[in-house]
């Protein structure tokens, strides 16, 4: 397998500094919605049980005696004194016991002592007054049930109009806010997209300055839309924009309009411009836009569609801003040609912003950003870097050098190295090494596979430079050849992608130079330069057959035409333009085969050498070669 890959950041580790004492911190977090809406239900419902436990384990106390059973002990002389309090009889005993009776309310001690026939001179009877305290407590359990109660249905009407409120408030909008001074993402912040950030300045000062437009009749532009490749950094642009021109922001992805019910997406979009609106200046910013801006009128859902009344609401809304309203729309979409006319058209996105790869500038840029805070060799040449990295995005960027310190902490080291970045760039394009059990045989072919790519590339005048050579298994392959350009390209020639399929053809013309064998293994490279021949026939004209557009045919060439059926060419020329990319794969294959041939040598050497050490470097394997790579 071959392929075409890159790389990338730095920062120095900080020496000399007297350990630090680690201090554990540790948060406590309370919901007081939370505990009002469940903790406090469940103690109520624990309150209320409380006396149904309690009579469950309660133990009978012996002190306790009935009041007819106290009136038979002041009979036989047994008690010494009586204590009222309330209902309550405590009895002191002239055995020094202690029991306690009740009378009923309003029922006086002394009219039963008399109507039982018993003396009273012979027993002390005190009354003691009840305290205020002992009333208010007596007035707080007998109210506490009925309290209990009225908190308990409170809390269940407030949840079911939460419940209620909820299912009304689903046409709301779900746009997250950052307030004025709060977002402090500047231009600084993104690296690279000179031309992108030129183009947003001016939007920038319209919302810092817009008087400074109005006196000269020029108006604010109502859209920006933002179009490149994902992980290029679109939203990151977006909100450098809003800290820039120091505005209130409102984030919101395209799939989040979208609901089960038909009308609600509509009804977000009328809340979201609306709160834009009273916020104003401010940016609304709609990520991934074409999950609900494609172009309507593909017949497959019909007029009544959810995702069709939202983007009718959009444009709507668009549309209907005055001059005066000071709300710019930022959206942002990897699928700029998928979206519909009516919102793409002046008046609605003004701008369209695109935003490319990185080049070698903006990579170096890039990387000094997210270099920050890791601890890298001094020796590191990022611009070397930089120049391995050709067509990695600022996420891939970003991500290579993260992996580079993943890697470098699971070994327990302390500084990330060129060899951590290199190993990295290859995690991220293509997935982590394995080590897979090969026979020797199945070892030698793979070896003598990617030899065959990595000597055609070398000596084709017209191809990229081989930067690794490896038979470490990675991803779906048993192995790989690494030839990234060696500058950014634009454009490509018809000699540059004759020697491309020339060396894609390199593998299998090794495998049967060698062994008088076919593998499965080239067939991701079979793929690849058929595409590349079929290209070169029907899109570029690049054959014997002329400059002439032989792939399908529309009758627009809008995204919704695609539904229908294309035009297509005849059964006869349709013949010869498979015939014409069958000649390009077999010229490229025979190239492979004859350069091979000429070279044996140093395919034998090249091979045995990646089947001892299993990688080599773009140094190494052209030591191995023996001669400079050709050039053009």
């Amino acid at each position: 397998m071959i392929d075409k890959k890159n790389q990338s950041d730095k920062k120095e580790s900080s020496k000399g500094k007297p350990p630090q004492k680690k201090v554990k911190k540790v948060e406590f977090k309370f919901s007081l919605n939370k505990f009002f809406s469940r903790g406090f239900l469940y103690i109520l419902l624990g309150i209320l049980f409380l006396p149904f436990i309690f009579s469950l384990f309660s133990v009978p106390d012996s002190s306790q005696i009935t009041l007819s059973g106290l009136v038979n002990d002041i009979r036989e002389d047994k008690v010494k004194k009586i204590e009222i309090v309330g209902p309550q009889l405590i009895a002191d005993y002239k055995d020094d016991s202690q029991k306690i009776a009740r009378k009923e309310d309003g029922q006086e001690l002394v009219s039963v002592l008399e109507a039982s026939n018993i003396d009273l001179g012979s027993l002390e009877i005190n009354v003691k007054d009840v305290s205020i305290s002992d009333l208010l407590w007596q007035l707080a359990l007998s109210a506490l049930p009925i309290l209990i109660m009225v908190v308990f249905f409170f809390i269940l009407f407030k949840q079911a109009r939460g419940a209620q409120d909820g299912i009304m408030g689903i046409g709301k909008s779900k746009a997250k806010l950052f307030l004025k001074g709060k977002q402090n993402t500047k231009f600084d912040d993104v690296g690279g997209m000179d031309e992108a950030k030129k183009e947003l300045e001016e939007v920038v000062d319209f919302l810092k300055n817009p008087k400074k437009y109005t006196v000269v009749g020029a108006r604010t532009p109502k859209g920006v839309l933002l179009v490149g490749p994902a992980g290029t950094g679109k939203t990151l642009l977006a909100r450098a924009v809003a800290g820039e021109a120091n505005v209130q922001f409102l984030s919101i992805a395209g799939s989040e309009f979208m609901e089960m019910l038909v009308g609600v997406g509509a009804s977000r979009v009328r809340d979201l411009f609306a709160t834009a609106k009273k916020m104003s200046p401010a940016i609304i910013f709609i990520d991934e836009i074409d999950a609900i801006g494609r172009v309507r009128g593909n017949g497959s859902h019909g007029g009544h569609d959810e995702r069709e009344q939202t983007l009718n609401q959009i444009l709507v809304e668009m549309d209907g801003f005055s001059q005066n309203d000071n709300v710019i729309v930022m959206a942002a979409t990897n699928r700029g040609d998928m979206l519909d006319p009516a919102l793409v058209r002046p008046g609605r996105f003004d701008r369209r912003v695109m935003v490319r790869l990185p080049d070698l500038e903006e990579r170096k840029y890039i990387l000094n950003i997210h270099a920050k805070g890791k601890p890298f060799v001094k020796d590191l040449i990022w611009e070397k870097v930089a120049k391995r990295t050709v067509g990695f995005s600022g996420a891939d960027l970003e991500n290579m050098l993260n992996e580079a310190a993943i890697g470098v902490a699971r070994e327990a080291r302390k500084e990330i190295t060129m060899e951590d970045i290199e190993e990295a760039s290859l995690k991220v394009k293509l997935g982590p090494s394995k080590k897979r059990l090969q026979d020797k045989i199945e070892r030698e072919m793979t070896a003598y596979h990617e030899a065959g790519h990595a000597i055609i590339a070398h000596i084709s005048p017209h191809a990229d430079p081989v930067h690794r050579i490896s038979i470490i298994s990675r991803g779906r392959a048993l192995g790989f050849t690494l030839t990234p350009p060696e500058k950014d390209k634009l454009q490509v020639t018809k000699s540059e992608l004759i020697d491309e399929m020339a060396v894609l053809m390199g593998g299998r013309a090794a495998e049967e130079l060698i062994f008088n064998e076919l593998t499965a293994g080239a067939s991701s490279d079979i793929d690849r330069a058929t595409r590349i021949a079929r290209a070169m026939v029907n899109d570029y004209g690049m054959s014997i057959l002329g400059p002439m557009n032989f792939g399908p045919q529309y009758e627009g060439s809008d995204y919704a035409k695609n539904y229908g059926d294309p035009v297509k060419i005849s059964d006869k020329l349709q013949e010869k333009v498979d015939d014409e990319v069958l000649q390009l794969i077999n010229t490229a294959r025979d190239k492979a085969m004859s350069t091979l041939k000429k070279y044996k040598k140093q395919l034998d050497l090249v091979s045995k050498k990646l089947i001892e050490v299993e990688s080599l470097d773009g140094d190494q394997f052209e030591e191995l070669m023996g001669v400079k790579k050709s050039k053009s």
